[in-house]
């Protein structure tokens, strides 16, 4: 806690709800709760989807174009 006692620690906490209040402080509770937990979704990733064979694929429509040589610079 470095240099300072309980005391100035509990005066701290003190002044810190005085300011934002304890409803305030309950809503940035509450939303760094569901960060961390997006988070660890987004993480963890989606474990049931499965990864697409081309076979799957139903759409087969292709694109017709002309390809041009490729020029060196």
């Amino acid at each position: 806690m470095g240099g300072l006692s309980v005391w100035h620690w509990l005066i701290v906490l003190l002044v810190v709800v005085l300011v934002f209040g304890t409803k305030k402080l309950g809503n940035m509770g509450g939303d760094i709760g569901k960060a961390v937990k997006g988070f660890k979704d987004g993480v963890r990733g989606d474990e049931d989807a499965k990864p697409v064979v081309p076979s799957q694929v139903t759409d087969k429509t292709t694109i017709d174009g002309e390809a041009k040589e490729k020029t060196k610079f």
